[in-house]
């Protein structure tokens, strides 16, 4: 740029400023007035409230309610507590006898691991790594099938890994 160009460019920008500056200088003041929002009092809070349905307690109510729902908790609770004391009566055979049912959902890309962690909740087995051993053991880790499987608690470890790799 040689200097006539810049010399025109900065009186541009003098006039540009300069009819920016009068207009906004000239111009009346105009004060945007913001809406003012009135909040509403406490009567017609709770009048709005009870007429959508909603009930409105103090906080003495409220206490009182919840007072009322926990003896009633309590009280529903007791029953149980005697019924169970009777039900522990029964015969170390019986409670033995009793077996869980449990479905073994094996999806694809899941481990002998995965299988080993459900097998240790429902008792089948101590530990999960002491079932991948045993299967490794075995040489069948590669055989696991998707699907799903109905293990019972009095299982073996042997008819699980029968039952649940091919």
């Amino acid at each position: 740029m040689n200097t006539n160009q810049k010399s025109s460019f900065a009186a541009g920008l003098l006039v540009a400023t300069v009819i920016c500056g009068s207009i906004y200088f000239l111009e009346p003041n105009q004060v945007s007035s913001v809406p003012t929002i009135e909040s509403p009092s406490e009567a017609e809070i709770k009048e709005s409230l009870t007429t959508a349905g909603y009930v409105i307690l103090t906080e003495q109510e409220w206490e009182e309610q919840l007072a009322i729902v926990e003896a009633a908790e309590v009280e529903e609770e007791d029953p149980e507590v005697t019924e169970s004391s009777t039900d522990t009566s029964n015969t170390g055979a019986e409670q033995e006898a009793v077996a869980s049912l449990t479905i073994l959902n094996v999806a694809s890309g899941m481990t002998s691991f995965d299988v080993g962690k459900v097998l240790v909740t429902v008792g089948i087995t101590d530990s999960a790594m002491s079932f991948v051993q045993e299967v490794e053991k075995r040489g069948v880790s590669n055989r696991l099938r998707p699907g799903t499987y109905e293990i019972s608690s009095d299982m073996t470890v042997d008819q699980v890994i029968s039952i649940v790799f091919k």
